[in-house]
């Protein structure tokens, strides 16, 4: 499903860290090496169809790299 994130990101927190992280080895490939973490977090965002909602993000992140491989797995309103 397509979204947009409208506004920011709040309530983060870190699911997992380095080792921890199923995909870690396929992100260092794909993006490089990093002190990788997966968050997740609460953001408005912008549905497909213009409905605007509130949703559970996943994503990946590592300093220097930014944030990777966002996506939505809860509406929540």
């Amino acid at each position: 499903m397509h979204f947009e994130i409208i506004g920011e990101i709040r309530n983060v927190e870190v699911i997992a860290v380095g080792g921890k992280i199923r995909d870690v080895m396929r992100l260092n490939k794909q993006y490089g090496f990093g002190r990788w973490r997966k968050l997740k977090g609460v953001a408005s965002v912008r549905l497909q169809g213009g409905r605007i909602c509130n949703a559970e993000l996943h994503w990946y992140e590592a300093h220097g790299i930014g944030r990777k491989k966002l996506k939505m797995k809860h509406i929540l309103d």
